[in-house]
C-alpha cells in the first residue's frame, strides 16, 4: 500500500487549503488514519485522526475549530480541511495510516506536502 500526499502550497494567512491522501494496493487491509506535520527544527506533531470507518476524529488542540479530517473509503482518500490558516500552521504535512497485516499493525506514512502560510 502507498500513500500521496497532495493540495499543499502558499497561502495567505486567513486563507484555506485542502490536502488529500490518496491510498493504492491493498487498501482493505487500511484503519485508522491521520495527518501529522512537521515545521523546521521541530518534532512531527499529531494533526488529526480519524478511525476506519470515519466515525471518530480525534484534533490536536492548535486546529480545533479550524481542521476537518475525512475519508472516503470508496476512493480510498482522506482529506484535510484547513481553514483560518495561521503562519504557525507552515510545516510538511504527513498522511499517516495504520497497516494490518494479519494481526500485525504497521505504520504507512506518505512522502509529504508542504504547507507555506504567509503572514
Amino acid at each position: 500500500v502507498q500513500l500521496v500526499e497532495s493540495g499543499g502550497g502558499l497561502v495567505q494567512a486567513g486563507g484555506s487549503l485542502r490536502l488529500s491522501c490518496a491510498a493504492s494496493g491493498s487498501t482493505f487491509s487500511l484503519g485508522a488514519m491521520g495527518w501529522y506535520r512537521q515545521a523546521p527544527g521541530k518534532q512531527r506533531e499529531l494533526v488529526a485522526t480519524i478511525t476506519s470507518g470515519g466515525g471518530s476524529t480525534n484534533y490536536a488542540d492548535s486546529v480545533k475549530g479550524r481542521f476537518t479530517i475525512s475519508r472516503d473509503n470508496a476512493k480510498n482518500t482522506m482529506y484535510l480541511q484547513m481553514n483560518s490558516l495561521k503562519p504557525e500552521d507552515t510545516a510538511v504535512y504527513y498522511c499517516n495510516a495504520d497497516l494490518w497485516l494479519g494481526f500485525n499493525k504497521n505504520a504507512l506514512w506518505g512522502q509529504g506536502t508542504q504547507v507555506t502560510v504567509s503572514s
